[in-house]
């Protein structure tokens, strides 16, 4: 049996995955609620799959995080610590990362192999191009996205789904967590 694959995202109202200006990580929209949820998403062995830039930034950030820093939540230090799979061609390893690897080559062929071949699921937390592709390829089994009230048209970058193919999503799961932020998982399929 294939193993799961998760496309975990967090977004904006109008679809994007991160803003500048003075917003912080969350919008500044995390509560207890939130975060003891994620941490219960990241109990279960998993395996992650990041994208180069994805990892470049995920390393960036810690190296320059200060220990109060909520990069250091303990749902992201869980993650941080499950093996992790790093598609890239252009990074080589070792990584700064406790238990990844780098794997050359095309994504959907490295997911599509990885899915036969892991006995825990896949998830992956990012990497918007590489799960864009994956979606693509009929590849990814649920879309999770954590959909804070905010809107960051002025100051938002990186849009979650510009430049994707169309997708019918049917809802499997969904939560309010602290009154405000969504939580809605899909199951995607192409349109058409």
């Amino acid at each position: 049996m294939a193993a799961t694959y998760t496309f975990d995202v967090f977004s904006s109202l109008d679809g994007f995955g991160a803003a500048g200006g003075d917003w912080t990580g969350y919008w500044g929209k995390q509560g207890p609620e939130l975060l003891e949820h994620r941490l219960g998403l990241y109990e279960q062995q998993q395996r992650m799959i990041f994208g180069a830039k994805t990892y470049r930034m995920f390393a960036q950030m810690v190296a320059t995080a200060g220990e109060d820093s909520e990069l250091f939540d303990p749902w992201v230090t869980r993650m941080r610590n499950m093996p992790a799979t790093v598609i890239s061609n252009t990074l080589d390893g070792p990584l700064d990362w406790p238990d990844a690897t780098v794997v050359k080559g095309d994504a959907v062929d490295v997911v599509a192999r990885l899915k036969k071949e892991s006995d825990v699921p896949l998830r992956s937390h990012g990497s918007l191009s590489v799960n864009r592709a994956l979606m693509a390829a009929g590849l990814v089994d649920r879309v999770q996205v954590t959909l804070f009230p905010a809107i960051t048209g002025r100051t938002g970058f990186e849009p979650i789904f510009q430049g994707a193919e169309d997708f019918d999503l049917e809802l499997i799961e969904h939560r309010t967590l602290d009154g405000r932020t969504q939580e809605l998982v899909y199951r995607p399929t192409l349109h058409g």
